[in-house]
């Protein structure tokens, strides 16, 4: 019967656990210029991937997907990415396909390089906020992620049906070794 109690007491534990502390981790994948991938802007519209950036809402964990042929993305500093220099990256990928996650709040400056492409536009500011950041006023957001956040509150549906899930199968584990349904 001691094993029992342990089972209950694990129960409410479990229980008080998974709700303080869920489980699933959300964030979210975007795609970077939306269908347009990572490329060198229009000459009237050099401003093109800065826009598209604050128009939406960046947290940490977040994953941007750059897409692009015979080009480049790279991580700089602010005054690398000011004046487009290239030579002392943070991060570097050609790869054709880049997923970058953002790792930490603040800024991080993004731009081609190629030779040319970031004097053209092909540059970005992503500005990342702390996952427990709470919701913007109004957040333009005119692209879809993959997977989306539930800026209402500290936890989303999906984390919320997990804590549920598992404190419900503990439950139902320790109540049944109690009423002695798994003899």
């Amino acid at each position: 019967m001691e094993i029992h109690k342990v089972l209950a007491i694990f129960t409410i534990i479990s229980f008080t656990y998974f709700q303080t502390f869920p489980l699933v981790v959300c964030h979210a994948e975007f795609e970077v210029g939306d269908d347009n991938g990572w490329i060198v802007p229009s000459s009237n519209d050099t401003n093109f991937y800065n826009k598209w950036a604050s128009g939406n809402r960046f947290k940490v964990s977040d994953t941007l997907h750059f897409s692009y042929k015979k080009d480049s993305v790279m991580v700089v500093s602010k005054d690398d990415y000011e004046n487009c220099v290239s030579s002392h990256p943070k991060f570097f990928s050609n790869a054709g396909s880049t997923l970058y996650i953002l790792n930490k709040p603040g800024l991080f400056y993004f731009i081609s390089g190629v030779s040319g492409h970031c004097e053209k536009g092909l540059k970005m500011i992503v500005k990342v906020l702390d996952s427990n950041s709470p919701p913007a006023d109004q957040v333009a957001n005119s692209t879809s992620p993959s997977t989306t956040h539930d800026d209402t509150s500290g936890a989303s549906p999906y984390k919320m049906m997990a804590s549920l899930g598992i404190t419900v199968l503990l439950s139902f584990l320790g109540f049944g070794l109690e009423f002695g349904m798994f003899n």
